[in-house]
């Protein structure tokens, strides 16, 4: 089983790991569109880039220095509200090593990344114009790396960028039926930490409802997938 994760705009500064190499990254299938995706960052640099808040000019020191910066894993440089929810950093041995072999990460500058694939701080999203570059062009057919059953967890924008044959979707809904924002971020890093820390193996869709079934998970089929209840705490009874 594979699940796939959308990246953070936010991202933990540092690192300790050696400076990117495409040869270092798990997926080696992508090292052309990663090179492609690279090349056309540094044409974005030499090019100039928003430097007008302190914000903006963070995310172009670290585009600039993409090829030379401190690494660290990719499943502790991305931060917010579905990282913090998994909390990698907390979970014990077995709960990580789970992470390590399953996790996938869709990067908008180097596709498909593993949880360990160790990778810098940089600020590209699937809404970024590289030059000479289409998002579209470079990762349409990068969802062939991946192999077997794929639980989806990504935003659709990055499902569409990079599709997966056959990855089943999962819809995050309130326990009246309504689609959640916030909170639907944090169900799915409680998910992950939950298949995680029962090191969970499934080769279905079906599979998977059994186990969550068996540990009282509210995760239930579809037509189209699968379907997560996440209480907004902001609305649970008292």
């Amino acid at each position: 089983m594979i699940v796939l994760l959308p990246p953070s705009e936010t991202k933990a500064a540092g690192g300790s790991g050696a400076s990117l190499t495409t040869a270092s990254l798990g997926f080696p299938g992508l090292a052309v569109a990663r090179s492609r995706a690279l090349a056309a960052l540094d044409r974005l640099v030499a090019a100039g880039q928003d430097v007008s808040t302190p914000a903006k000019a963070r995310a172009a020191a670290d585009n600039a220095a993409v090829r030379s910066a401190p690494t660290m894993a990719a499943i502790e440089r991305y931060t917010g509200v579905l990282y913090d929810a998994l909390g990698a950093a907390s979970l014990d041995d077995d709960a990580r090593a789970w992470v390590e072999t399953h996790v996938v990460i869709q990067s908008a500058l180097l596709g498909f990344v593993r949880a360990s694939d160790r990778i810098p701080s940089y600020k590209v999203s699937e809404h970024t114009k590289l030059p000479g570059e289409r998002m579209r062009d470079l990762w349409s057919d990068a969802g062939a790396v991946i192999d077997g059953f794929a639980l989806d967890l990504r935003s659709k924008a990055y499902a569409a960028l990079a599709p997966v044959a056959g990855a089943v979707p999962v819809e995050i809904v309130s326990p009246e039926g309504k689609a959640l924002n916030h909170w639907n971020k944090a169900g799915k890093g409680a998910l992950v930490r939950s298949l995680a820390e029962a090191a969970v193996e499934a080769d279905t869709a079906d599979a998977l409802v059994r186990w969550a079934a068996s540990a009282s998970v509210p995760l239930t089929r579809t037509e189209t997938g699968l379907r997560l209840v996440v209480q907004d705490p902001r609305f649970a009874p008292v």
